[in-house]
Order: structure tokens, then sequence, then C-alpha cells
């Protein structure tokens, strides 16, 4: 049984800290370049529905473990004509078919899954031939100093922030899954701690 601290508080934090304006700006950089069927994990309170462009989409599903955040979702603004579907699901285990999506769009979700290698997995088994994994993540700092407060916060960071890890890597993470890594770009997002704030973003194909 959930804690009242996991059903209702914590959903709020988390939803206030992704729709920060930096993190906003990151959604935006990655979202309008899916295109035609579109898996989404983790798709949280649907911040992302509103960067999709529904004459390149045909049609949005998105999956999350969290009722309330599914809830968020269903009520998230979305552009006109956008079709979207929310289902129940974990990212490390989904009821889709071998190659059933153009694009799968990831955003601010490897830092929470129990295992970014299976739900990276997932993505890629899920994914068509040419396919695109679209991606924007916090992560693990390249800095040696950042880096080491990320290893002494991240204990305390999980457990106020639903799981959440600090020290996770990005793009190497999703090389050693099997992707063929396209245009990326990384930095610290402004006006966000360092420890919280290194962003890593791009897109990448099944190799």
């Amino acid at each position: 049984m959930t804690s009242f601290y996991d059903r209702h508080i914590m959903p709020r934090l988390i939803g206030c800290a992704c729709a920060s304006k930096p993190v906003m700006k990151q959604r935006a950089k990655v979202v309008p370049r899916a295109s035609g069927k579109v898996l989404e994990l983790g798709i949280g309170g649907g911040l992302n529905l509103a960067f999709y462009d529904p004459a390149r989409v045909d049609s949005v599903i998105g999956v999350d473990p969290s009722l309330e955040l599914r809830d968020r979702a269903m009520a998230a603004p979305r552009p006109e004509g956008l079709k979207v579907e929310i289902r129940e699901g974990v990212a490390e285990a989904m009821p889709f078919e071998d190659g059933e999506f153009d694009s799968v769009v990831c955003t601010f979700t490897l830092c929470s899954v129990h295992s970014p290698q299976k739900a990276l997995a997932e993505a890629k088994r899920v994914l068509k031939p040419g396919g695109r994994f679209l991606f924007s993540e916090h992560g693990r700092s390249p800095d040696a100093g950042v880096a080491k407060w990320q290893d002494r916060v991240n204990p305390v960071w999980k457990a106020l922030a639903g799981g959440c890890h600090l020290t996770r890597p990005v793009i190497a993470s999703i090389a050693e899954a099997g992707f063929a890594l396209g245009e990326t770009d990384r930095m610290y997002l402004p006006g966000t701690p360092r420890i919280m704030g290194w962003a890593e973003w791009g897109e990448a194909r099944p190799a």
C-alpha cells in the first residue's frame, strides 16, 4: 500500500519540478521531432503533450505506473486533433508488439525507472527498423566535483523524489543498449543546482 506522501504529496512535487521553465525548454527541443505512431515512456502528468505536432503524429500512447499522474495526463493541454491514449504500465515490460512504433519519446524518465537497461531494451524492441528514440534526461555530471556531491545526495534525493536518481549516465547508457546515436547535446540547465541539472538530449536509432 502506498503512503499518503506517495499518493498526494510526491506527485505534486514531481509535477512542479518537471514543469520548471528549464525543463520545459528541454521538452520543446525533442518532442516536436516525433512522428508516426508514438510511444511515450513515463508520460507522467502529460507535460509533453502540448509539444506534439498533430500534422506529424498519427497517435500518442503514453504509459506510466502512477494512477495520480495518469489522471493528470488525461487532463493535460494538447493540440487540437492529437490522438492520445494513456495506459498503466512500466517501461521495463510493455504490452506492445515488436516494431510497433515509429518514435519512442523518453523525457526525464530514465532517472526513476527501476532498470534503465531493461527500459532501453524495451524501447529498442518496440521501435520499427529505422524508428527514432527521442530523449531528454538529467543524470550524472562529467565533472568530478559535481559527481561526488551527486553520490552523497543521491540516497536522500531518491527517497524524497519517487526513486529519481541523480547519478545515472544518459547517453552512454543509450549507446550501451544498442542504439546508434544521432544528434545529441548536453549542458547544465540554467537556474538549476548543478547536482540536479546536468542534462543530455538528442535522438538515436536501433543499431
